[in-house]
Formats: C-alpha cells, sequence, structure tokens
C-alpha cells in the first residue's frame, strides 16, 4: 500500500493470474462449459470505505482461430478487496489471462471520529 503525503489516501496495485486452463482442457479453453472467471483479491490494508478500482489485462492468451472477444472488470469492491470477473462467449478461446489492478481511496485516518 502506497500512502500519499497526506496520509488520507491509499493507493494499492497487483498483477494475479485469473486462470489457466490450456493445459488442463478447462472450459475456457475447450470453448464448453461456463465462460466467466472470478479470483478474488484483498487490499494489503483497508481502506476507509471502497476505492476505485481500475483492472486491466497484463497478459492474455488466446487462440486465434475465432474471434477475439474479452469481458474484464470489477466487481463486489469493498474496504477490503473485490473481484476481478473475467467473460468470454461464442468461438473464443482463452487459454490464460493475468490482470493488473489499481485501487485509490481514502484510507481510515486516526483523528476520524466514530460517532455510531
Amino acid at each position: 500500500m502506497k500512502r500519499l503525503q497526506n496520509q488520507r489516501t491509499g493507493i494499492d496495485q497487483g498483477d494475479v493470474v485469473v486462470f489457466s486452463e490450456f493445459d488442463s482442457g478447462g472450459p475456457m479453453w475447450t470453448g464448453q462449459g461456463a465462460r466467466e472467471r472470478r479470483k478474488s483479491v484483498r487490499f494489503a490494508e483497508s481502506f476507509a470505505r471502497p476505492p476505485a478500482v481500475h483492472v486491466s489485462l497484463s497478459m492474455w492468451d488466446m487462440d486465434t482461430q475465432g474471434a477475439v472477444r474479452a469481458d474484464l472488470s470489477a466487481e463486489k469492491i469493498s474496504e477490503t478487496g473485490f473481484e476481478i470477473v473475467f467473460r468470454t462467449w461464442s468461438d473464443s478461446r482463452i487459454a490464460r489471462v493475468r490482470a493488473a489492478w489499481m485501487a485509490i481511496g481514502d484510507l481510515p485516518f486516526e483523528d476520524d471520529w466514530d460517532v455510531d
């Protein structure tokens, strides 16, 4: 986790393998079955509120015989983590995917008041 000078804003980032199915003959590679994969990510430290999360493909290994179709998003974002979601459809065959992510948001601060 990186803290900015003001101690209230944090930046966390990472790079994770979402799936690898070419060697096991999984549905993403064969084109049969569920065509969505989810990967849970936990932040190094909790944010005060759900942060803004950006995800991008950092590696993809796809068959070029069919069309290349991919949808990558961040879902279920909370103070402690989120899910990377990769989807494909039709005749696209994907061997493996790695995704980079970055979260930016407010951090808990020692001077914050808890009035609950």
